[in-house]
């Protein structure tokens, strides 16, 4: 009875699935914090965290995380994790959230947490070994310390933490084993504690869950803990689950139920782990570690049922509120989910357990059904007993609400109510209102009592607390009320769009009416709405138009809006109209623009500039405009949309009524030529009224008319202070020379000199020539401009001259002096010239004094010979202590002239400059001119003096004394012709003399520098060789002998003979360096340099006979060393050998070592070695002496050294010995280490291979275990090599290798027997797996199958998958493409390959899995062709996937659409055009018009026109009827009644014309029924289309066709609506006017009252602004009054441009 059982049991999941490994399915290790989903924690080689989504169990995420614990939020996906801190004291703990991939929260808790768990969705509960915890996620804060522990949860395990929904309540639980008598029993502890009472209570339980309850008599749910406990006291075996009201008002005893949890005997020792309370239904799951579920009522702790529901011990379980059960995750990774149900609940407490009550308590709390009839039952009898709120609550909560119908509230109006008593009905819907919301029915009728009472503010409460369900009837009377906005609310929830849109029209809030519209497909009657909207709300009437406007393709034309508004006269809410509507600037709307410039240059001009200055409008009627523009006064608009220069001008001399910064920006759009124009008509016009606007717009746009038209403007109207104010503001921006000039010019004319002083100082770009002939002329009485410009453009001879012909002395001082002292010398030259007396020009001179220029001075005086002039003037500088070198210049060059001792002079005065004084003596007297270079060191000038004069011993002398290295390079170059003069004079005179070392120094190296060798030489041995103070001079003998190297080697020997005093080391060195190697070996052994001498010998003569001979001569150690490094490095080892055992050096040995390994010469190495290690304590010697003896064979010395003490390095060794195959050698070194690797290697090439199997196994390494397995394959030792193998295998790294080694030597069979052993191994990994499965693939494709199958969980199906593709095995091709949850691939796989792939039953499977909607489409043509039958069973699980349309599409392209009919009717509810076509087709074919009628009436997304044309030409009537019908429904009235017509259909073709509305229509079918001579029809049509014939249109047809007796009942019809009609206006009328009269007759009375007083006072206002009758004058048009023409009162002609007249003129 499974089906019957009140709990249903699924298996959600199997972990692993999810690839969670059985090993890691342990508590610590998985967490459910909610429904959510599971997270588990895989550890083992790399770590990391499994998130499964329950909603996608499928696609687990899983990380790279290592921690100790992770708990995943339960509401976000946001992960909290802990892990053990580094420094070994505590846990950290962090949150992050897994979408952002940023951490929130971090913390250190320096305690180590035994236990935490997610108490909220921002809140952690954490528990240490000796307190809890609680750490809000959101904020900074830390984890605040909620409460501790009591004792008797010292020493347990704690496996479960809760608090209550408003966290006062916290419950803590843990675990301990059991007592000595009964070790099985696990024991149960609990810590409950109160946050308000900050109180702990310690009991016996194994878990406990906190809820709430509805107690009866109580207003607020109360909070209640159950627990289950399960104790052994005293032999006493007690199961019992409590239940106890927690935080009970205060004088009120708390609930407190229990009872007893009956456990089998088979599960004696079993105890609660776990406990859910479902809030939906009420219940208590407790559920056991060996799976038992307990079910209990939580109100009364009535046992429900119990049953086992896992075989493996449930370890965890989460709360599922969403289903009212819970999840529970056992040993065996099962996921089960566990809920009620629904179906048997009721039934099962109700007949199973007897339990009536319950029964109906379950059903009302969890609206279940089942309980229909007891819930009736027991609802009549409390009504029938008067028990109506009694009665009342059980309807309420009658499950599905069976109660809650028209029935019932029927039954309780019909109760009258009793006095003193509350009204049975209210009573009922006052119950309803506290249970919840209302139904629609029950909320009407609650309504109409409430808004009947006249008390709607309770409607209003309830509406807005959601307990009144919406509907169109609701609100129907919200409306009528008055509340609009609910009404609204109503129509929107109950989908009444004509009244939405009318509730959102009346509103205003037409954004929202279009929307709403729209989204419904309703079309609002926008020209009523405005209509009715202009009379109330003309503002909001303007919002609508903008927003029909604003509509694609609007609904009404904007010319019809815009007249809407003006024939009411109102010009303001077309103004704001028309702006919005035309903001897009389109041309078609050319002819609005114009409009609504026109009424506004009319009414209001201000507003029409404004809207002009926005610029907005751009095609509008522009001559039009401009007209309008200048008779409204508005000038600049009206010049700006003139085209015509002749209106421009005409328009632009009103400068007095336009702002001329206006004017002044409109002259920036003219051209150039228009602009010039204008301007002189300004001119022309009034040019003192204009010519300052004329300067401002010639100063704006200089650069677009040019400056010189503007100039030559100004100047043909002899403006001259035009021109000085334009060009006064041009100046600064012009560089232009001839606008200076003209500047300079006008402000000359005007008097401005001032101006012209100014200009002609500071401008750069005035023609200085032509200014200064112009001043010159003007002849100003200010001659400062003149000065200006002849001072800055170097004209001072012109100026002086024109001051002094003009007798204006005083400007010539005042320049010299004031103005520029710099100038005076040119001034001074001017007035030479015009022969001015030498006293005016001294004094000029002498009143600048220190502030001439005095060289410029001396120049322009010397240039005229008239030197002598300023010898006072010198004079007085000199006496006042001047320093200036061309005062003294000048004063010397007098002195030498007048031959006053000009020697004293030349050598005493220190100021003058030698240069200048030397070159004005030379031509006069040469060594005068020698004195002066001298004494200034001017040597180029003296060397040139001294060379064209010959005075070849002055310049020897003076270089010499000098001591100047350049100057000695220059006179000693090639190129100077006298060198050879020069040293002539340096070798006989000047050096000999000289008693100064350094002179003679500096000559030398001057010799040098300049490669006279023989010059040297010669000068050098009169120096050393003759007597001389330098003949012993060290330094010169070095020279002496080095020169001679250079340049003379024959000499060099007697030198070395001769001398003694010289540098031996450096002169060898040199002379080795010239190949003078004799020599070298000369001079080297004349100083005893041994080594020297012996690596002349031996690096350069290369004479090792010689250089042998020579060292057993000496015999000095360092010559053999010498020696020996010769001879080594010409490979002579031996004798090498023998030299440094001579001189015992051992210096070289890592040389030796390494050209006796070059030469094979290990023999004499030994004893090399032997010496060496006395003297060096060294690994490399011992390693290679331990080399030596292995590559001279010499193994027992070989082993007798390497068991004594040394430093070698024994493996270094045998690796060389190895590569050089000295295998025994090597195999002694490798055992003495030992290195069984490098051992088991050379034992492989000694084929000893079971030792190197040990020795392998020994050295345990993979690179050893793949030689000796390669070579035990190769030699056939196959028992072995599979040893090796298996320890390589386990490492993935080298699997490869492996297999790809035995494959090429075609060993396949070994190499599986190797993989199948290998997958038995404890380390075998998914390589091993894989690559079994790809050796299957290839060489034993039978077994494939079965190993996928088996290890599908452990194998790298990706690469599987590229295996088994290229060896073509298809059916496993498509496991490993599901397994790896590639539907997609799966899917094509079976289709490409049908034969070996495909199943139905598992292609359906797969194709619901696939991701790509191409498959479906490739699916369907693959069953098109392959398995036609099976297509609709396989469209069926594609109904919700594929897009119909182009199923249709491929289905219609092969012709097989009545293939699947089925598929086609039952997607037609999706109304898509190609299926109800390829539908109305299959129907038609078939004939059935009945499902075509239906089809087409239900179904209207189809190309009806072309099914109706199809039609109409059927052969049977009934489609031809459709074919009518459709085109009604398109509005295809004329041709529907043409097919009545043709079919005689005459009811049909009446009802379609009255349908129509067209009356055209109407009137021509009643001449076709006279025309057929249906008379029937003619009566009957002139009452079906009664609104649509006029009545004179049916008298005229009855009269003409004799027909009067037929329409007769239409006339008498038409008359007594017409009679009515009449009486019923005449009687308004009569109402109208009597009410009316009593209007007047009040109005009269009131005035008559009112004006009683007027005949006691005088008027207070005796006199106003009367109109023709007193008053105040009638009000201006649009004002009141009568309207304007146009805009409302009585039709008129239009005005112009206001009516068709002119549109179509």
């Amino acid at each position: 009875m499974a089906g019957a059982a009140p709990v249903a049991l699924k298996e959600v999941l199997q972990l692993a699935d999810a690839g969670v490994s059985p090993q890691n399915v342990t508590f610590t290790n998985v967490t459910m914090e909610s429904e959510k989903s599971i997270c588990v924690r895989e550890v083992g080689a790399s770590n990391s965290v499994i998130v499964v989504d329950l909603a996608n169990p499928s696609s687990p995420m899983k990380r790279p995380i290592t921690a100790d614990s992770a708990l995943m939020n339960p509401v976000e996906k946001i992960i909290a994790l802990k892990a053990a801190s580094a420094a070994g004291q505590g846990d950290n703990l962090q949150i992050f959230n897994l979408e952002a991939k940023q951490k929130l929260k971090s913390v250190l808790i320096p305690e180590q947490v035994v236990f935490w768990k997610w108490i909220s969705s921002t809140k952690l509960g954490i528990v240490t070994g000796t307190a809890v915890f609680h750490w809000d996620m959101n904020g900074t804060s830390d984890p605040v310390k909620a409460f501790d522990r009591t004792a008797n949860l010292e020493g347990t395990q704690i496996i479960n933490y809760r608090v209550d929904s408003v966290e006062k309540w916290s419950v803590l639980i843990g675990i301990a084993p059991g007592n000595a008598e009964r070790p099985q029993l696990v024991k149960g502890f609990m810590q409950l504690y109160s946050v308000d009472q900050k109180r702990s209570q310690a009991l016996e339980a194994h878990a406990a869950a906190f809820s709430t309850i509805k107690v009866p008599g109580r207003a607020a749910p109360s909070t209640v803990i159950s627990f289950a406990q399960k104790t052994f006291n005293n032999g006493v075996l007690t199961s019992k689950l409590h239940v106890i009201e927690l935080g009970a008002p205060a004088g009120t005893p708390p609930l407190k139920k229990n009872a007893e949890l009956f456990f089998p005997p088979e599960f004696a020792d079993d105890f609660p782990v776990a406990m859910q309370i479902s809030e939906k239904y009420g219940l208590v799951y407790v559920i056991t570690k060996l799976g038992l579920l307990f079910v209990y009522d939580l109100a009364t702790a009535t046992a429900v049922y119990r049953n086992r529901i896992s075989q493996d011990p449930i370890f965890l379980t989460a709360n599922s509120p969403s289903t009212g059960g819970f999840y529970a995750i056992n040993r065996r990774g099962q996921v089960l989910l566990a809920t009620v149900n629904e179906a048997t609940m009721v039934p099962f407490v109700s007949q199973q357990l007897g339990n009536l009550e319950l029964a109906m308590a379950l059903a009302s709390r969890g609206n279940l059904p089942g309980a229909e009839p007891l819930i009736i039952q027991n609802f009549e009898k409390l009504f029938n007993q008067g028990q109506f709120k009694e009665a009342a609550e059980a309807a309420a909560a009658s499950p599905q609400g069976s109660l809650r119908t028209k029935e019932t509230i029927e039954r309780f109006k019909q109760v009258p109510a009793q006095p003193g008593t509350t009204n049975p009905l209210l009573v009922y819907f006052g119950t309803l209102l506290q249970k919840g919301q209302l139904n629609a029915f029950e909320s009407v009728e609650l309504s109409k009592l409430v808004i009947g009472q006249n008390k709607k503010a309770l409607l209003d409460g309830w509406f807005k607390e959601g307990k009144l369900s919406p509907s169109e009837e609701l609100g129907d009377l919200f409306k009528g009320a008055g509340d609009n906005a609910t009404a609204l609310a109503c129509y929107q929830s109950t989908g009444s769009t004509t009244k939405v849109v009318e509730g959102f029209a009346a509103a205003g809030d037409f954004e929202n009416m279009v929307k709403y519209s729209t989204a419904n497909g309703y079309k609002p009657d926008y020209l009523y709405l405005m209509q009715r909207m202009m009379m109330d709300n003309p503002e909001a009437a303007v919002n609508l138009a903008k927003m029909v406007a604003r509509q694609p393709g609007p609904p009404i034309d904007l010319n019809t809006m815009t007249d809407l508004f003006l024939q009411r006269n109102a010009v303001r809410e077309a103004t704001a109209f028309l702006l919005d509507a035309l903001q897009e600037d389109k041309p078609e709307h050319a002819m609005l623009q114009t409009k609504l410039l026109e009424i506004n240059l009319v009414t209001n001009p201000q507003v029409a500039d404004a809207i002009l200055a926005n610029e907005t409008l751009h095609h509008y009627d522009r001559p039009r405009i401009a007209q309008l523009s200048e008779k409204a006064g508005l000038y600049m608009r009206a010049m700006r949309h003139y085209t015509d220069l002749k209106d421009i001008k005409r328009v632009i001399v009103n400068t007095h009524a336009m702002d001329p910064q206006q004017l002044i920006e409109y002259f920036g759009t003219l051209s150039s030529e228009w602009a010039l124009e204008c301007l002189k008509e300004l001119l022309a016009s009034n040019i003192a009224q204009n010519l300052q606007l004329v300067v401002q717009i010639a100063k704006e746009y200089t650069e677009q008319l040019g400056a010189d038209k503007i100039i030559a403007l100004l100047e043909g109207v002899n403006s001259y202070n035009g021109l000085y104010y334009y060009l006064g503001a041009y100046l600064a921006f012009s560089e232009d020379p001839e606008v200076h000039y003209k500047y300079i010019e006008a402000a000359a004319k005007t008097q401005q000199i001032k101006e012209v002083e100014r200009v002609t100082r500071e401008s750069n770009f005035y023609p200085p020539e032509r200014t200064r002939d112009f001043l010159m002329d003007a002849k100003l009485p200010d001659a400062r401009p003149l000065i200006n410009v002849c001072d800055r453009f170097d004209m001072v001879g012109d100026l002086t001259q024109f001051l002094y012909t003009n007798n204006m002395l005083r400007y010539i001082e005042g320049y010299v002096q004031k103005v520029n002292p710099a100038r005076a010398p040119e001034v001074v030259g001017a007035l030479l010239d015009a022969e001015a007396p030498d006293e005016f020009v001294n004094n000029l001179i002498l009143s600048v004094r220190s502030l001439i220029p005095v060289e410029r001075l001396c120049a322009e005086v010397e240039q005229r010979n008239r030197l002598k002039l300023l010898s006072p003037f010198l004079e007085h500088l000199v006496s006042e202590g001047s320093q200036d070198p061309h005062v003294h210049n000048a004063l010397g060059k007098i002195i030498i002239d007048s031959q006053n001792n000009p020697d004293h002079f030349l050598t005493t005065n220190p100021f003058y400059d030698s240069l200048v004084v030397g070159k004005y003596a030379e031509k006069r007297d040469p060594h005068l001119a020698c004195v002066a270079y001298k004494r200034g060191q001017c040597d180029d000038a003296l060397i040139d003096c001294t060379n064209r004069n010959s005075l070849f011993k002055l310049q020897a002398r003076y270089v010499a004394e000098r001591q100047d290295p350049q100057l000695w390079a220059k006179v000693l170059d090639d190129s100077n012709t006298y060198r050879r003069q020069h040293i002539d004079q340096v070798v006989s005179t000047a050096l000999p003399e000289s008693k100064n070392p350094e002179q003679v120094s500096i000559a030398v190296k001057a010799f040098m520098a300049a490669n006279l060798q023989a010059e040297l030489i010669e000068l050098l041995e009169k120096i050393v060789l003759q007597t001389s103070s330098f003949s012993n001079n060290h330094n010169l003998q070095n020279l002496l002998i080095i020169t001679a190297i250079k340049s003379d080697k024959s000499r060099v020997k007697d030198y070395v003979h001769r001398l003694d005093n010289f540098d031996g080391p450096a002169v060898g060195e040199i002379a080795v360096g010239y190949e003078m190697f004799e020599e070298a070996f000369e001079i080297y052994k004349k100083f005893e340099l041994q080594v020297l001498a012996i690596k002349v010998l031996l690096d350069h003569v290369q004479d090792l006979d010689r250089a042998h001979e020579y060292a057993s001569k000496v015999d000095d150690p360092e010559v053999w060393s010498e020696l020996g490094h010769t001879q080594l490095s010409q490979d002579l080892v031996d004798d090498a050998i023998e030299s440094y055992l001579r001189a015992n050096d051992s210096s070289r040995h890592l040389d030796v070592i390494q050209k006796a390994a070059q030469t094979d010469s290990y023999e004499a190495l030994v004893k090399y070695l032997l010496m060496v290690r006395k003297k060096v304590k060294d690994s490399k010697v011992d390693t290679e002496l331990v080399y030596a003896y292995a590559r001279t064979s010499q193994l027992g010395p070989l082993e007798e050294f390497i068991s004594g003490t040394h430093q070698a390095n024994l493996q270094s060794v045998g690796d060389r010995c190895f590569e050089a195959k000295s295998y025994d050698a090597a195999r002694i070194l490798f055992t003495h280490i030992p290195n069984w690797g490098r051992l088991a290697s050379t034992l492989v090439r000694l084929h000893q291979f079971q030792q190197a199997v040990d020795a392998a196994r020994k050295a345990n390494s993979p690179r050893t275990w793949k030689e000796v397995c390669y070579a035990c394959v190769e030699e056939g030792e196959f028992r072995l090599a599979q040893l090796c193998g298996l320890n390589i295998i386990i490492n993935a790294d080298d699997l490869e290798e492996v297999s790809d080694f035995y494959q090429r030597r075609g060993f396949f069979d070994q190499l599986i027997t190797l993989m199948e052993s290998g997958i038995g191994l404890e380390r075998a990994h998914m390589g091993i797996f894989t690559e079994l499965g790809i050796l299957y693939a290839k060489y034993k494709p039978e077994k494939l199958m079965e190993h996928l199958k088996l290890f599908s969980a452990r194998i790298n199906i990706p690469r599987l998958i590229r295996v088994t593709e290229e060896y073509q095995h298809w059916a496993e091709l498509t496991f490993l493409y599901v397994q790896y949850d590639e539907f997609d691939n799966a899917a094509l796989i079976m289709i490409a390959h049908a034969p070996a792939a495909w199943e139905h039953t598992h292609f359906k499977d797969v194709l619901v899995k696939v991701s790509n909607v191409e498959v479906y489409y490739k699916a369907i043509s693959f069953y098109l062709k392959s398995h036609p039958q099976l297509l609709t069973d396989m469209l069926k699980v594609l109904e919700s996937r594929v897009d119909h349309s182009r199923v249709v599409l491929l289905l219609r392209r092969d012709g097989h659409l009545p293939l699947v009919k089925d598929y086609l009717l039952s997607v037609q509810k999706t109304n898509l055009a190609a299926v109800n076509e390829a539908v109305n087709e299959l129907l038609v074919e078939e004939d059935n018009f009945e499902a075509l009628r239906e089809s087409v009436t239900t179904y209207d997304n189809f190309d009806q026109l072309a099914l109706a044309a199809r039609l109409e030409k059927h052969d049977l009537m009934e489609f031809r009827r459709i074919a009518a019908l459709i085109y009604k429904k398109n509005l295809r009235w004329r041709k529907a009644v043409d097919l009545a017509k043709t079919d005689s259909l005459f009811k049909d073709a009446m009802e379609t014309a009255a349908q129509s509305g067209d009356k055209a229509l109407a009137e021509e079918l009643l001449h076709f029924f006279v025309d057929s001579g249906e008379k029937e029809s003619f009566a009957a049509h002139l009452f079906t289309c009664y609104d649509l014939i006029s009545p004179d249109v049916a008298l005229e047809v009855a009269w003409l066709h004799g027909l009067m007796d037929f329409v007769f009942p239409y006339l008498v019809q038409f008359l007594k609506q017409y009679s009515t009609s009449v009486d019923t206006l005449m009687a308004e009328r009569k109402e109208m006017l009597a009410a009316r009269k009593k209007e007047d007759d009040a109005n009269a009375a009131n005035a008559a009252q009112n004006n009683a007083h007027l005949g006691l006072a005088p008027l207070m206002l005796t006199q106003g602004p009367a109109g023709p009758d007193g008053g105040y004058g009638p009000p201006p048009p649009g004002y009141g009054g009568p309207p304007p023409p146009g805009y409302g009162g009585p039709p008129g002609p239009p005005p112009p441009g206001y009516g068709f007249q002119q549109q179509f003129q």
